[in-house]
């Protein structure tokens, strides 16, 4: 049975609900109440905005890359493209559906399918080099740490840790051996070419544009070794801010129900559990995300207070999305159909 994108969504968000509504149902006793009634709302103002000023980050660094490579794309512009990458992401697993937008956005902006597709898979490596380096350091600093989590717990850490890591080593290889990575996707796209013939589409068309935008791809990538080595190392440092602005979440709601921030434990959960999200398991890491939240700040939040937490962090980071990237996919709709009518006139 075929789901709708809707469909989809819906399922994301009742993925969420239900697992939050169990956790707050085996979690409640009379300190949630208290802190219902104690809740700072300055913090949790705080963590909205630490959260906006992420996704500005995020724009900033698609926005430097791309200037790196020879196109000039606006940081608005790619904020925009970023937030309505963020509702793609909450249909499909792994939050993967985020990544094609991005890359239909700067296509759209004239930059090529080949360097759009490296910009946007520098990004993940970059976010795989930047928590795996706040990983170690964290590691060093809290060595005990590990021996709180359960064995079901370490088992998934380390599969999503090996998971990232694979996808860190897909450019180092695709640059070792380009001919034999692209005569991989040159084998693989003529069956996809297939599909796209019913929708009128000439499979010969199809593998001539794959196989010019393959070698921009390439390209690309060499480019980050050289003359866009800049725009590299620039996303490389927002990268860093981004996702500390992006942890600093929890623990400014932490702040929020009066517990102490415990920045370098939480930073450490942040990073265990943004990494299990990129594990494509449900749609936008639904249901993962928060029984993974749940078990790991289980070992500093008291029992009471789990649900509240969970439910404030992902209303924050997972629901937001939501709101935000609908309307910024109704601008970009808005945007696009505009510049399409001007196409139509001076034809």
């Amino acid at each position: 049975m075929k789901i709708s994108k809707k469909g989809w969504l819906t399922l994301s968000f009742l993925f969420s609900v239900i697992v939050i509504a169990i956790i707050f149902a085996t979690t409640f006793n009379s300190e949630t109440i208290k802190s219902l009634l104690t809740i700072n709302i300055f913090f949790l103002i705080l963590a909205i905005i630490c959260r906006l000023v992420s996704l500005f980050l995020w724009g900033v660094r698609i926005s430097l890359m791309s200037r790196s490579l020879g196109y000039r794309v606006g940081i608005m512009y790619c904020v925009t493209m970023v937030l309505a990458s963020l509702l793609a992401g909450t249909v499909t697993p792994g939050q993967a559906g985020g990544e094609p937008v991005r890359v239909h956005q700067l296509f759209r902006k004239g930059v090529s399918v080949g360097d759009a597709s490296a910009v946007v898979l520098m990004e993940r490596v970059l976010d795989g080099l930047i928590l795996t380096l706040m990983g170690l350091v964290i590691i060093m600093l809290t060595g005990s740490l590990w021996k709180t989590f359960s064995p079901s717990l370490l088992i998934l850490i380390v599969i999503a840790w090996i998971f990232m890591l694979s996808f860190i080593m897909i450019p180092v290889v695709a640059l070792k051996y380009p001919d034999k990575v692209k005569r991989l996707l040159m084998n693989i796209i003529p069956r996809f070419a297939k599909i796209f013939k019913l929708a009128g589409i000439p499979a010969d068309r199809i593998t001539e544009t794959a196989d010019r935008e393959i070698d921009n791809f390439f390209s690309g990538l060499a480019h980050f070794r050289g003359k866009a080595l800049w725009g590299l190392l620039a996303g490389f440092v927002v990268t860093g801010f981004f996702w500390i602005a992006e942890f600093l979440v929890a623990s400014v709601i932490m702040m929020g129900l009066n517990l102490p921030p415990d920045y370098l434990t939480s930073f450490f959960f942040q990073i265990v559990i943004a990494i299990i999200m990129m594990i494509p398991l449900t749609p936008g890491s639904s249901g993962i995300t928060e029984i993974s939240t749940s078990s790991l700040y289980a070992l500093i939040i008291p029992t009471g207070l789990i649900g509240i937490f969970v439910l404030l962090w992902r209303a924050i980071t997972f629901y937001l999305n939501i709101l935000l990237g609908a309307v910024a996919g109704f601008v970009i709709y808005r945007r696009e159909l505009k510049e399409d009518r001007k196409k139509t006139e001076n034809t």
